[in-house]
């Protein structure tokens, strides 16, 4: 199985402190935001390559981060990828870069697991991977964030009583549920052609929950809920309110 983490967007509402760095690169609690992300994807055996997907802004900085992070974390293979926008107005967006590194590096035959770089989680992703072992079918991530009105920044879900999803709403007016999917998403090796099928036929390219939302109706998607704290970094406020929330977890 190949990891892919979602690291080309260019945060402008997080300027000026990302004008000439990487929002996954941002330190959380002590630590670059990615590293959260890597650290808790660590414990899933079997990763064979982790691809980070970035613009051609910030591929350098990013290279400079995995050579760093391999020298005291050497059991996983980085390749950094240069999608070449350059700024938001040429941007591939997260589904066009997920297709981008798929044709690329000929990966549409192998299992593939999603995460966007700028997630924040306290707790091991281990039973994120066990899940989409044992399923052999599309799993999304999900998290409650316990509000109506937090609800509404995100993809809505809805689920069975075995979590199979019934229902997808992308930021919705009036959610029906505190339930939502995050950027976490895991896509069997027989699902990953459909990827290139949802771009032909002119969907939107950006926001990586549009596609699970096109999916669900076509094939059953699973779910799996986060443990402990997810965050989502979003304004300089919020991200003051990671490192207060974060360092309690840091190590």
């Amino acid at each position: 199985m190949n990891i892919l983490i979602l690291a080309a967007g260019y945060a402008t509402r997080l300027y000026p402190l990302t004008q000439n760095r990487a929002k996954p690169l941002l330190d959380v609690a002590g630590k670059p935001m990615m590293e959260w992300v890597i650290d808790n994807l660590a414990p899933i055996p079997g990763i064979k390559k982790v691809f980070v997907v970035t613009n051609n802004k910030f591929a350098a900085h990013f290279q400079e981060w995995a050579d760093g992070y391999n020298r005291t974390n050497a059991k996983l293979t980085f390749e950094i990828v240069n999608d070449g926008s350059t700024s938001d107005a040429d941007k591939l967006g997260a589904i066009g870069d997920l297709n981008f590194v798929v044709q690329k590096y000929g990966i549409e035959n192998e299992d593939l697991m999603v995460v966007a770089g700028d997630n924040l989680f306290s707790q091991s992703l281990e039973g994120f991977g066990a899940l989409a072992r044992e399923k052999n079918a599309p799993v999304l991530g999900v998290y409650d964030v316990g509000s109506l009105s937090e609800a509404k920044k995100y993809g809505v879900v809805a689920v069975d009583a075995g979590g199979v999803i019934t229902q997808f709403v992308e930021k919705p007016a009036e959610p029906p549920s505190t339930l939502i999917g995050i950027a976490l998403y895991f896509y069997p090796k027989h699902i990953v052609p459909l990827i290139r099928q949802y771009l032909a036929e002119g969907n939107n390219a950006d926001q990586p929950g549009r596609l699970v939302q096109w999916l669900y109706p076509r094939t059953p998607v699973h779910t799996w809920s986060v443990p402990g704290t997810w965050f989502d970094v979003g304004s300089k406020e919020t991200l003051e309110e990671a490192n207060r929330i974060f360092a309690k977890f840091a190590r």
